[in-house]
Parts: C-alpha cells; sequence; structure tokens
C-alpha cells in the first residue's frame, strides 16, 4: 500500500511543486522516487515527530499542500496536542500518512501495534479520515485527499485486499459493497478485508449468504448506507485490525443512531478492549485476537445460528 501511495504522490507533485513529504527519518528505499524525482519538496525531519508535525502545519499556513510520513503511532499518537492544536484547529491542509495499521509490525509489539488511530483521530473535528482496503482504494483515497482542503489522515496497512472485482467505484463517504449477499452483512476496514472475504465463502459453505462491504472513509461518512444494509440483512457484523471502542464498530453504531436504527443483531470482530501484548507476525496476531478468516467464519456463524 505505501508503494502505490507514493507512485500517486509523484504523479501529483510532478504538476504540483506546493505539495511536500515530510519524513520522519524512515522510508528512504519506499521514498527514494519521490526524494530523487523533487528533491525541493522531499524534508528529511529526523527522529522528532512532533517537531515534523509543527513544520508541516507551519509550511501549510504558507500555502504548501503537506503529507508527513512515518509509521503507526508515530504521527498520531505521539503528536496528537500538535494535530489538535495547530493542525485541526487552523484547518491547516497538512495530510497525515501512517504505515503499518494493526498489526502490520506485529513483531515488534506493543509500541508499533496501531489499535487506537483510527477512533482518536476520527475524534478531531474537521479530520477527513480514510483507510483503504485495496491498492485501487488507496488511489482513489489519495485522490481524494490531494482534491481535499484541510487535514486528512490516510491509515496504510502492511497487508491489502487482493480482491479485484468491484461492485461499486469509490465514492468518498460510502461503503463500497464487495460482495452481495442476504443473510449477513459484514463491514471491514483495511487489508484484513481479505481475511473477511475469505470468510464470507466460508459461509457460504455452510449456507449462509454475506455482503461484504470495504469502509474506506470514516469521515466523510454516509450514515443512510450502513442504516439500509442493516435493514435488509439478519445480522450486521464490524471487522477491523482495531480497537473495538470508537472505531469501525463506534462508527456504524453512531450512524445507526443518526438514522434512528438498531439493528436486533450487531456483531463487534475486533481487539476486544485490551493491549495487544503479544507478538509476532500480523497473519499470527491475526489469529491470537480472533480476526482471522477462520475465527471470523466461526463466530458469525455461531451467532446466525442463534437468531
Amino acid at each position: 500500500m505505501r508503494d502505490c501511495f507514493v507512485r500517486v504522490l509523484c504523479d501529483f507533485a510532478k504538476n504540483d511543486p506546493g505539495i511536500i513529504l515530510i519524513t520522519g527519518d524512515l522510508g528512504y528505499s519506499v521514498l527514494d522516487e519521490f526524494r530523487t524525482s523533487y528533491p525541493k519538496q522531499f524534508i528529511n525531519a529526523g527522529v522528532a515527530e512532533q517537531n515534523m508535525m509543527l513544520v508541516a502545519c507551519g509550511m501549510a499556513l504558507e500555502g504548501y499542500k503537506v503529507f508527513v510520513y512515518s509509521i503507526a503511532n508515530f504521527p498520531t499518537l505521539r503528536c496528537l496536542e500538535m494535530i489538535r492544536n495547530d493542525v485541526a484547529y487552523h484547518n491547516a491542509n497538512v495530510k497525515i500518512v501512517s504505515i503499518g495499521a494493526g498489526f502490520s509490525y506485529g513483531a515488534l509489539g506493543i509500541s508499533h501495534h496501531a489499535t487506537e488511530d483510527l477512533a482518536i483521530m476520527r475524534s478531531i473535528p474537521d479530520v477527513k479520515c480514510y483507510s483503504p482496503s485495496s491498492l485501487y482504494e488507496v488511489e482513489e483515497c489519495v485522490h481524494s485527499m490531494c482534491n481535499t482542503i484541510g487535514p486528512c489522515y490516510l491509515r496504510l496497512d502492511r497487508d491489502k485486499c487482493q480482491y479485484e472485482e468491484r461492485e461499486e467505484s469509490f465514492v468518498p463517504g460510502r461503503p463500497r459493497l464487495i460482495r452481495s449477499g442476504e443473510d449477513v452483512a459484514l463491514f471491514a476496514t483495511g487489508g484484513i478485508l481479505s481475511e473477511v472475504i475469505q470468510a464470507a465463502t466460508g459461509l457460504q459453505m455452510r449456507g449462509i449468504s454475506a455482503s461484504v462491504y470495504s469502509v474506506h472513509s470514516f469521515r466523510p461518512v454516509e450514515p443512510s448506507t450502513f442504516a439500509r444494509v442493516a435493514r435488509s440483512h439478519r445480522l450486521v457484523v464490524s471487522i477491523e485490525e482495531h480497537s473495538t471502542v470508537g472505531g469501525l464498530a463506534g462508527l456504524m453504531l453512531e450512524c445507526f443512531a443518526r438514522e434512528g436504527l438498531y439493528p436486533y443483531k450487531f456483531l463487534r470482530v475486533g481487539l476486544d478492549e485490551c493491549f495487544s501484548s503479544t507478538v509476532g507476525s500480523q497473519k499470527y496476531l491475526r489469529g491470537v485476537y480472533g480476526m482471522d478468516s477462520v475465527s471470523i467464519c466461526s463466530r458469525v456463524e455461531k451467532v446466525f445460528r442463534t437468531m
């Protein structure tokens, strides 16, 4: 996903000298194309993420469109005060790019497990939040960010969904239908969508028809889409490589409330109000915390059979 982001940003920077990319001393091989092609539009701020965010805000207030790039929690949790008080409050044109969503850097431990970022970033007023699941959605999210004035947050996963069929095209704020079904609606965000599609196939083999949706935007968002789908399915499920508090599950329940709806059955799949203290690969940690395709399929079937 990060390679796709850099490629698309290079395309925009070619025609817009006002685009600046600032990194927190990482991503050299990934960012080489941008750095060598547009050296005057590239800054390495060093291992000083809070200062990096302030530099980005200052440049944005002078008319630049600034992208800041770092691993997981560093450009978000470490810089939260700067994002809230400087970037967001002044509606500065800063685009925060976080790589390593969820358990992408699973072997490095909790400091690199990004499992609260969406909940925190979407709580800050006026920050547009994007969490793509595929390379197609990465491209569309970057296009949307480049054409949006004001602060944005882009959450990039190490994993990506390989599913190429597109029942619906990308529309900012609207969950994208990936697969149609009748019994269960599975909403996923980020690269874990690949596990969800496999789970939907497993459910189909058990006689349960599942719709699959990719939630690539957290702000803007269309509450009516969630409500419409909930009304037409017996069970609604949120799946996220993130805390079940404040992330996708929270977003969906808020949307249901706005639409005057609360689904009879709603299942949350994610990190259940705990720290991810185990270390290991992303795939391994998904299994440990019940987010792999087998676990998702089993949990959904169990709830569905009791309805």
